[in-house]
């Protein structure tokens, strides 16, 4: 792979995860702390438990990045999808915070000689550039259930996080004229 493409992989890596992040933080904070918590039914997660597995997953994914497993021994993962009552709004925001900043600092500094290194989850070998994919489709997922999820419980009140529904000919209109001032 050739520097300058790697260097962009890199890059727009960090700036997706970064608005993944923004787009599930800007769900969630749109929810009270009931709803955070809200089961639609039996076989769904809340906000919480999908929060608490994507931390948890964070931390173990990206802890010692290229060093060690993604899958490490201490995780628990299926205590991920369970919640106690004794967890709080802010033990969660602690967690999520934690597992985000596992990711941007392990990213953060990798170079483009870095994308063909090989690196282990569960035991399978795979190529770096491997790996941040595998984890942004992993995370896509999970954040579009966030949303959905966030969107379902404030009904009427839901803030949309993209362009409102029948305001995409606008929406355009000013993308364009935007870019006519800046040429």
């Amino acid at each position: 792979m050739n520097d300058p493409l790697a260097k962009h992989v890199l890059e727009d890596a960090l700036r997706q995860f970064r608005q993944l992040k923004a787009q599930a933080d800007k769900a969630r904070a749109q929810v009270d702390d009931q709803q955070l918590f809200t089961i639609i039914d039996p076989a769904s997660n809340s906000l919480a438990v999908i929060m608490k597995h994507l931390s948890g997953n964070l931390r173990s994914r990206w802890t010692d990045f290229l060093t060690s497993d993604g899958e490490k021994p201490n995780r628990q993962r299926d205590t991920e999808f369970e919640m106690d009552d004794a967890t709080t709004r802010q033990m969660l925001l602690e967690w999520w915070e934690e597992g985000w900043k596992c990711l941007f600092e392990a990213l953060a500094p990798l170079q483009p000689e870095d994308l063909m290194r090989e690196v282990m989850i569960r035991g399978e070998a795979q190529t770096v550039v491997i790996a941040i994919n595998r984890q942004l489709t992993h995370y896509a997922a999970h954040i579009g259930q966030i949303v959905f999820l966030a969107r379902h419980l404030k009904s009427s009140d839901w803030q949309t996080l993209s362009v409102p529904r029948g305001q995409s000919a606008k929406f355009n209109r000013a993308m364009l004229d935007k870019l006519k001032t800046q040429g």
